[in-house]
């Protein structure tokens, strides 16, 4: 059986730099926000042109706290694309703001940018851009209309560690770049964690705060805040696969550039662009026949997944929301025909070959 994800076999090769790691953590009586998450940010920052860091509980978190850090009056409005997944739509409402869904482009499955202005109004305050399967938006495109109409960017990068568009890390071009260690993420944890890079010292020192129950200095709260902090063991965890990152990172591309090569043309490829490096924490493809491919690649003993079922719009939670009551098509038929095939740092050559020649014979 070739399993879509098989998180045992992905951390084996760091199970002894792991297990050191977590023995540390528990010594030194230290677990929460203690050194090693101190360490772990300035790592992070590092690998991300020094930009600050904050180590938080978990992706939504990252993007809540950073919409929260910008202050917007209620009910302004965020621009996010319509096939995003739940929780960047999630954080905008938890912050009493308004979401504003605009269409991807369907090669790319990112926000479409020659559709963004038309969605601004005088109300809008933030676009979303959402780094999709990890690929980088065409985030020059975003800058240049953000600037124009004065708009915070908080990028949404859970997907996208060590991505790059025009030779620029996802999470360097925003005012903020949230980010999700997931376990199954590039660069997953053993549990749930987040970061928030944050060009602005003054916005980084409000999001420690807020991260804190509002207080920066111990039982001082200057203002209302959360318990969103970054676990020290989860913290050790990411440091320890930090330095590996790159490594996985060039395993996905490498198993990436298989099914690209031979897999034949009756499957939609992901968008090929020389201004992306993309990472493929998601290698996915298009079928008409999506749901009859799934079950044939299973019964072949190939598992797989779909991201995502659903679009948000349909979502049961959403339905009294009429900001949500608009028709999305390409986000529908994207939804309607994605199939993500196995491209893990456990998987090997051999398992992409197999899998593709079963795709093959479909």
């Amino acid at each position: 059986m070739i399993y879509y994800e098989n998180l045992k076999e992905v951390n084996r090769p760091f199970i002894e730099e792991l297990k050191t790691s977590s023995i540390d953590v528990i010594a030194s009586g230290q677990y929460i926000l203690g050194e090693r998450v101190k360490q772990f940010e300035e790592d992070f920052s590092q690998y991300h042109n020094n930009i600050s860091c904050s180590g938080v509980a978990s992706g939504l978190d990252a993007i809540t706290i950073s919409l929260k850090t910008c202050n917007f009056p209620s009910h302004s409005e965020v621009i996010v694309p319509s096939n995003t997944y739940i929780a960047t739509i999630l954080s905008i409402l938890q912050n009493q703001l308004i979401p504003v869904l605009v269409e991807p482009r369907l090669d790319t499955y990112n926000i479409d940018p020659s559709k963004i202005e038309e969605n601004i109004t005088p109300r809008t305050r933030a676009i979303v851009p959402v780094h999709l399967y990890g690929k980088v938006c065409e985030m020059d495109f975003i800058e240049a209309i953000a600037q124009k109409y004065n708009l915070k960017v908080i990028e949404d990068c859970a997907q996208a560690h060590g991505a790059q568009y025009l030779e620029r890390k996802a999470g360097t071009f925003g005012d903020f770049g949230a980010f999700s260690f997931y376990p199954t993420k590039n660069l997953g944890a053993l549990g749930d964690g987040g970061a928030i890079l944050a060009k602005n010292k003054s916005h980084d020192m409000t999001i420690k705060t807020l991260r804190n129950y509002g207080s920066h200095e111990k039982y001082f709260n200057k203002i209302i805040g959360y318990n969103s902090r970054l676990d020290e063991i989860q913290a050790a965890f990411l440091s320890v696969k930090l330095k590996h990152l790159n490594e996985i990172n060039n395993h996905k591309k490498k198993l990436a550039s298989l099914y690209h090569n031979h897999l034949k043309s009756d499957f939609i490829k992901p968008h090929i662009s020389s201004k992306n490096d993309d990472v493929y924490h998601i290698y996915n493809i298009r079928h008409p026949k999506r749901d009859s491919l799934k079950k044939y690649l299973l019964e072949h003993g190939i598992s797989t997944e779909i991201h995502y079922p659903i679009p948000p719009h349909h979502q049961e939670a959403f339905k009294s929301l009429t900001c949500l009551k608009q028709a999305y098509p390409i986000s529908e038929e994207i939804h309607r025909t994605t199939l993500s095939l196995p491209i893990s740092f456990a998987h090997t050559v051999d398992d992409i070959l197999h899998t593709i020649e079963v795709l093959n014979k479909f």
